[in-house]
């Protein structure tokens, strides 16, 4: 089947919603994989680039451990910040609309897997429970010490904070530039890639990996792939289906009963 480009015009998109909305009804195994884009549709900047600057701190000179190690009191100021922005926002029709896709898949007994770059907690603030948050969680810290790791959701923070089995510093459960993904998260994930139907790829530029590599991975075993970004993609040659527009609008659309 010749891959479809929904951004052709708008008959096509129709044409192409429909076809993605039979594929959903019928998929008994669905894995999606969002990233920043769709946390912009609640407000939330990138921490990267000219969104991510603070203080003149570019966020890839503060989410790392030399940067920490250097200077925790400032990183966490940071994190402080960030969480302060996060913590004013809510999630949005594309976060509600893979919750009832996971529920709906539920109920006819299939399987349903949500993998998320963002470390915003919103999938699970929606409701999504079947989760892998490969970058980490903002809402969770981790004892530098006894490894003791907790949700904690104070806005503002005590900085720096301190663990409370011991008496060393916590630092967010965070993957930060540098470290590698948990073991545990990769396998989960590389699990659900390989044993779904289709793959929707939400509100990435698919150019960090591993979420890079994710793609290859599902069509590798036969997976329909969905794209749903602002803009074409490095991604966008390889996938079965693509859309341009915002994901607040495009995911509800793709579960429209017709």
């Amino acid at each position: 089947m010749e891959r479809q480009q929904a951004y052709t015009g708008r008959m096509g998109v129709e044409q192409s919603l429909d076809d993605v909305r039979s594929r959903l009804a019928r998929a008994r195994a669905v894995t999606v994989l969002t990233g920043s884009g769709i946390s912009a549709d609640s407000g939330i900047p990138t921490f990267r680039g000219t969104d991510g600057l603070w203080k003149t701190f570019r966020a890839e000179d503060l989410a790392t451990p030399e940067a920490f190690a250097r200077d925790p009191y400032l990183v966490w100021e940071w994190y402080n910040w960030r969480r302060e922005l996060i913590a004013a926002k809510h999630p949005n029709a594309a976060h509600n609309a893979l919750v009832e896709l996971e529920r709906r898949l539920e109920s006819r007994a299939g399987r349903f897997h949500l993998i998320t770059q963002n470390v915003d907690g919103l999938h699970r603030a929606a409701g999504s429970r079947h989760v892998t948050e490969i970058h980490g969680n903002i809402w969770r810290v981790r004892c530098t010490g006894c490894g003791d790791l907790s949700d904690n959701h104070e806005v503002p923070l005590q900085i720096p904070p301190m663990c409370r089995q011991c008496p060393a510093m916590l630092r967010p459960h965070i993957v930060w530039f540098g470290e590698a993904l948990g073991e545990e998260d990769l396998r989960t994930s590389y699990e659900a890639l390989e044993s779904c139907e289709i793959l929707l790829i939400i509100g990435t530029s698919g150019l960090v990996y591993p979420a890079a590599s994710f793609a290859p991975v599902a069509k590798a075993v036969g997976a329909y792939v969905v794209e749903l970004n602002l803009e074409t993609t490095p991604s966008t040659e390889l996938v079965d289906c693509s859309f341009q527009g915002r994901a607040k609008d495009l995911v509800p659309a793709l579960l429209e009963q017709r």
